[in-house]
Formats: structure tokens, C-alpha cells, sequence
């Protein structure tokens, strides 16, 4: 009982209050990089995709990116021009 009575002191209340900003505060501030992190993996997944498509509908057209994770990761950071900019990259190097 005594433990229960010490706890609604208000030396054990703000303690309470204060313990659960922080943890409030160390949630929301590690949320984000977690979250960046995520989509960044989310769309290099689908950057895969879209390489695979690429190479399944573009080899009858003679266009084809290999399919690796740097290819993935500048069409999952850049989106359908990441792909424009690796076929430009490709074009430049033939030459």
C-alpha cells in the first residue's frame, strides 16, 4: 500500500508525466528515419518490379536494364524518370 500511496505523490506523478513525454518524444522522433527507411525499401521494391516489366515487355524492342539493386534503388528513389535516366546513362555508354 505504501508503494501505491508514494505513487500518487506529485513527486510520483510528475514523475509519470515526465517519464511518458520522453518516451513520447523518443517514439515520435525514431518514427520518422523508420518510416524513411520503409519507403525507401517500398519503392526500391518496386523499382524491381518495374525492371522486371522492363526486361519481360522491353526485350522485344531491344530496350533492357539489368536487374540489380542500384537499378532498383535510382527507380525506387526517382520514380518512372529514374527509369528515362538509366536508359539515357545505357544509351550514353554504347556510344
Amino acid at each position: 500500500m505504501d508503494t501505491i500511496t508514494n505513487l500518487f505523490n506529485f513527486q510520483g506523478i510528475s514523475t509519470i508525466i515526465i517519464a511518458g513525454l520522453v518516451i513520447f518524444l523518443a517514439v515520435t522522433l525514431l518514427s520518422k528515419p523508420f518510416r524513411l527507411i520503409f519507403r525507401l525499401l517500398l519503392n526500391t521494391g518496386f523499382g524491381f518490379v518495374a525492371l522486371f516489366l522492363l526486361e519481360f515487355l522491353g526485350g522485344g524492342l531491344g530496350i533492357s536494364l539489368g536487374i540489380n539493386w542500384i537499378n532498383a534503388l535510382v527507380i525506387g528513389i526517382l520514380g518512372l524518370p529514374g527509369v528515362g535516366l538509366l536508359l539515357i546513362l545505357q544509351w550514353l555508354m554504347i556510344i
